[in-house]
């Protein structure tokens, strides 16, 4: 089983794009501090981040963005707008856009996450497919992003070489 104090690195070369959905950040109120830990983190486990971008809690701004990221990489990571809050609305915008969702993953981050904080059962993210494309949703603290990741990231290769029609099974994941 995974843990989080395991070094893990994909054996494969993906590229990735790193979304943070907030008001402040996008009006240049609050810097961004979740963009960048979670494009580190994806770095270090062997994504290459190609994309950051910083978006306003507006689900039409969200869907437009992401249905365009997914024509450029096989891996969207958002982070931010998975609360309760009234503009918290990520999820609902990758649902609009996603063909499938896979509810496992987002149960993975949150039964997880309730054995560091009991309010990661208040995280509302989810994970989708949009045409061969991968779309996950994170909180938007750095910490809960950073941890939501580490204990999904291991699912991401295998996911995103069935995406690419690979279903043999045999590629690994380092751990």
């Amino acid at each position: 089983m995974f843990s989080s104090t395991a070094e893990v690195r994909v054996s494969a070369n993906f590229t990735a794009a790193v979304v943070t959905v907030s008001d402040s950040c996008s009006r240049g109120e609050r810097v961004d501090l979740s963009g960048p830990a979670v494009a580190e983190a994806l770095e270090k486990f062997g994504f290459q981040v190609v994309r950051r971008e910083v978006v306003q809690d507006d689900s039409l701004q969200i869907q437009n963005l992401l249905v365009l990221l997914a024509k450029e990489v096989p891996l969207v990571v958002t982070t931010g707008g998975t609360g309760i809050a009234p503009r918290d609305v990520t999820p609902e915008a990758t649902r609009a856009v996603c063909d499938r969702v896979l509810d496992g993953v987002p149960e993975r981050m949150r039964s997880e996450g309730v054995k560091k904080t009991p309010f990661a059962a208040l995280s509302r993210g989810v994970c989708g497919v949009h045409g061969r494309t991968l779309i996950l949703n994170l909180p938007g603290s750095p910490g809960g992003a950073v941890e939501s990741l580490e204990v999904v990231v291991e699912l991401i290769p295998h996911a995103l070489k069935l995406l690419q029609g690979h279903t043999e099974h045999s590629w690994e994941i380092k751990i």
